[in-house]
Parts: structure tokens; sequence; C-alpha cells
């Protein structure tokens, strides 16, 4: 790959999504685009250039960054911030929020779905202690064909018995062939929903709670800056923004402050009360 084609997807992935990538992704770039072409019966790379500068196909752009966007993910991922939820975060809001019995939670490039599920099962765990409460999931993703497959709550067994506690799988999952797929209360949780994090996100309400894992890797300081300022504004004062093991907001944004001890959690900088630290 040239230069020059090199620059214009570098381009592309970064006005649309985001998304950073340096010359030493090259070999990203041909598997994954590669087949794509191929299914599309373009000539290679050079042919997605072309259809894309010429005929400005929109479907084809969007096919391009769908196809570069990562989508790895497993049940209760890295298992330590879900653990902070359940022994910290969940006991502290529901005293923060007796009065309202309402909770609202963020799950920011949400793949295809297990982040969100493994998110619904954990204060369906809570059981009669959220009696009268309601709890609101957001689950969102660029892809649109990621979040279809996320709505449809369908794993394979290898996917469930990444990170899913067979306690888990036997009570919130009905098993079809070979495969398994999250049962209706737990489903009805959450809403998923398409969302560029590049784009507006304010009509989507307020939130106590954001997970925004392992995304902000992919992207330059400055539109991980961005992403921050605007997760913020859609946070409540007290709100909680959960980050992946290796992210931080330090060099990056003043926006938000780490809780001491607690290791990828953080608040809102001008808050002056939190549920939580």
């Amino acid at each position: 790959m040239n230069d020059a084609d090199f620059v214009f997807f570098e381009d592309l992935l970064k006005r649309e999504s985001g998304l950073s990538i340096t010359r030493e992704k090259t070999y990203l770039l041909e598997s994954r685009l590669l087949p794509l072409a191929t299914r599309l019966g373009l000539e290679g790379l050079n042919g997605i250039i072309k259809e894309l500068k010429y005929a400005r196909d929109s479907l084809l752009q969007k096919s391009v960054v769908e196809a570069m966007t990562t989508n790895e993910t497993s049940f209760f991922r890295d298992n330590t911030p879900f653990q902070r939820m359940k022994e910290g975060v969940i006991p502290a809001f529901l005293k923060a929020r007796a009065a309202q019995k309402r909770l609202r939670i963020w799950s920011a490039a949400c793949s295809s779905g297990q982040e969100p599920y493994s998110l619904a099962m954990m204060f369906k765990e809570y059981g009669t202690a959220l009696d009268g409460w309601r709890v609101e999931i957001v689950a969102t993703d660029l892809s649109e064909d990621i979040l279809a497959q996320a709505k449809q709550g369908v794993y394979t067994q290898f996917e469930v018995q990444r990170g899913l506690p067979i306690q888990m799988l036997v009570k919130y999952f009905a098993q079809e062939g070979d495969k398994w797929r999250v049962k209706p209360d737990i489903r009805n949780m959450i809403r998923f929903q398409p969302l560029n994090l590049l784009g507006s996100y304010g009509a989507m309400g307020a939130f106590d709670i954001v997970f925004c894992r392992n995304v902000l890797i992919y992207f330059d300081v400055q539109t991980k800056a961005r992403v921050l300022k605007s997760i913020k504004n859609v946070m409540q004062r007290d709100g909680v923004l959960f980050l992946g093991g290796a992210e931080t907001v330090i060099g990056v944004s003043s926006d938000f402050k780490a809780v001491p001890a607690l290791k990828g959690i953080y608040l809102r900088d001008d808050t002056t009360y939190a549920a939580v630290g």
C-alpha cells in the first residue's frame, strides 16, 4: 500500500470514528478490508478507494469503518470493574438514589452485548433489594450490525464460557441447540441504539454510571479529550465513570478525577459530592 492510499484510509477513519491508525497497522487495513472488497466485487483496496472517492458511497464508507472497529469483548471482562460495581458502587447508589429509586447506566461501545448483559445480570442478583426501582441500561455502538447481534442475545458455547459463571448461565440463559439465548427479563433491561462517540449524545439524558472501557486506547489524545468532555456532559454530578485497565485521564483530560485507591474509576472534576470515593 502506498503512502497516499494509507493517508486516505487514515483520514477517513479518524474523521468518521476517531480511530487512529499508524503505518505499522497497514496489515490490519489489508486483513479487514480485502474481504470487504471481495464481497462487494471491488478490486482490492484501490477499488474501495475509487468507489469512495468518485461514487461517494456512504454505505461503503460505513462498511469500511465498521470493518475496522475492534469488537473484542467477553462477559464480565477483566472482572475487577464488575467486582467494584457489586461491592462498592451499586450499594453507594442505592443509598444516594433511595428517594428517586432510579438508576441509569450507559455501556458505551458495547460491541456484541456481553458488557451490558453482564451489568443487567449483576443488578438482577440484587433481587428484592431493587423492588420498586427502575434500572435502565443504555448500550450503544458505532456498528449497527454488531448491535443487531447484541439485541438477539444469542451466544456460542465458546462465548458463554468466556467469563460467565456457570450459575449465571443456567439462571439467565436458555439453551437453543448448540447456542445460548439471554432470557427476556435480562434483555428487557437494556436499550440498544447506534451511536458514534464523535457525535452528539446529549439527547440520551443523564447517567449515573458510565462504562466506556477499552475504547479510548484507539483514539489520539485530542479525540480522547473530546470524548471525555462529551461523556462528562451526560453524567450526573455525582456520577461514576469506568475506563479500561490500560486507560487513564491523566495527561489527557481535566474533566475527571480519579477515585483514590480505585483504579479505573473516575468522578467529574466539578463534583462537590459523590456516591463513591
